[in-house]
């Protein structure tokens, strides 16, 4: 099938590497030219496993192609996937004027039927909008030509969205014609082929479950880490908490564990916008704002901690481990790393940071800042430093070599914001550990 994909980010470049990938012909539209011409050249701009292995691959068989030409775009696909961003609003909602300015591009450009299918993550109603912003302009062009709207969401894991695509829990098919529903099912059919995952609903449905998921998982965060700052008040310990409630199959092992608080680029902006989208209908989304004010105190706790031990920052050096909001992603949208790196800073305070792949990303983001330095290593972070804090759960700070660690910080404290370590053994070998939600060990 002939696909053709607005936008090449991160949502954009998976769908289109694993469309082409089963036989499809895509083509990649995105107005970056310099972005373009990186990916003509097989060099992927952001960081994700498999994905650059896959864009070669396809590039070279010639199923994946890459253009700023629009109209070669529209007139290239039967399937006209929408995937640019939404950015957040200063209220929180999300701004649809990318997602409508390619609505009318396929408007002013098509020439027969075309079926548009949204991947951006947008609000409900959303669909309405890119309908009648391409209605409007075949009207200006006094033009007719039949086309379906669909809501089709992704469901992808950074660091493992290259596996969420080939083998998916759900494929989520938001339509309000068969037509457009029988044609998004031949799509995914090589997809799909264990047992049937497609789940044909009407569009605001559609919509409104992309919102949902992620609300549902940064609830479970946001709780799990108001019960761990609950644990540390009453002497309790979250990790067997923790073990207690996740037997219950009701319950679950995912998404309850404690840490530093949720990042990235979807759950902080879709718990914004799903608060702000209630707010429109005049609807008090309560424990949504609750969860968005729990993880914001969250990403503070890491500070609160290092204030604790230390008192003043100022003249202090601190270590940090982890820089990416989560393990095998660059992303630092909204990682807990940043509000812990501000405030140390802030504090009069300096940072040693190391981070298993998103250094190039802390390099652009904090460059010019006094005080913050990029170092080549987890050791070579701690050396010299105060303390040492665990940000991100990388595998490589899993275990450590103590003793060197030891001999390397200033005074043997490590404030772990992933609950890495066992708080006995910590305390065994000399470390003053404060994690979360557990009680806090001093140095023997």
């Amino acid at each position: 099938m002939n696909i053709t994909i607005f936008g090449s980010g991160y949502v954009g470049l998976v769908t289109a590497v694993c469309f082409a990938d089963v036989g499809n012909d895509v083509l990649c539209v995105d107005v970056d030219a310099g972005k373009i011409a990186r990916l003509q050249a097989g060099d992927v701009p952001i960081y994700e496993p498999g994905l650059e292995d896959l864009l070669r691959k396809n590039s070279a068989e010639g199923r994946l192609r890459f253009t700023t030409d629009a109209a070669a775009g529209v007139a290239h696909g039967l399937f006209q996937f929408i995937a640019v961003g939404t950015p957040p609003n200063e209220d929180g909602s999300a701004d649809l004027k990318y997602v409508l300015e390619v609505a009318r591009t396929i408007g002013r450009h098509m020439t027969e039927y075309r079926l548009v299918v949204s991947k951006s993550t947008v609000p409900v109603g959303t669909a309405d909008k890119v309908r009648a912003a391409i209605a409007e302009t075949l009207n200006a062009r006094k033009a007719q030509f039949e086309f379906d709207v669909a809501s089709n969401p992704e469901f992808l894991k950074e660091g493992d969205a290259i596996g969420d695509f080939n083998k998916p829990d759900r494929i989520i098919v938001g339509v309000d014609s068969p037509r457009a529903a029988k044609h998004l099912q031949a799509l995914y059919a090589p997809f799909n082929r264990n047992h049937d995952r497609v789940i044909v609903m009407d569009l605001r449905s559609s919509e409104l479950t992309k919102y949902a998921a992620n609300a549902m998982l940064a609830t479970k965060i946001s709780f799990m880490n108001e019960l761990a700052n609950l644990a540390e008040k009453i002497g309790a310990d979250i990790e067997k908490v923790r073990i207690g409630i996740g037997a219950d199959p009701r319950i679950g092992y995912h998404f309850i564990y404690p840490g530093a608080g949720y990042g990235g680029s979807c759950f902080p902006k879709d718990v914004k916008a799903l608060v702000k989208s209630a707010a429109d209908v005049d609807f008090d989304a309560a424990i949504l704002r609750a969860v968005e004010q729990v993880n914001n105190f969250q990403k503070t706790t890491l500070h609160l901690k290092l204030n604790k031990h230390l008192g003043s920052l100022k003249g202090k050096t601190i270590a940090i481990w982890g820089l990416a909001f989560k393990p095998r992603t660059d992303d630092m949208r909204e990682a807990p790393s940043r509000v812990l790196i501000e405030s140390i800073l802030a504090d009069g305070g300096s940072v040693r940071a190391y981070d298993p792949v998103a250094m190039h990303e802390a390099g652009k983001i904090f460059d010019g800042q006094a005080g913050f330095q990029l170092v080549d290593g987890p050791l070579a972070a701690a050396e010299g430093a105060d303390a040492l804090v665990v940000v991100t759960e990388w595998r490589v700070f899993q275990s450590p070599d103590l003793a060197k660690l030891k001999q390397l910080l200033k005074q043997p404290l490590i404030i772990d914001g992933r609950n890495l370590y066992d708080p006995a053994w910590m305390r065994a070998q000399g470390f003053t550990y404060d994690c979360v939600g557990r009680p806090a060990v001093a140095a023997q």
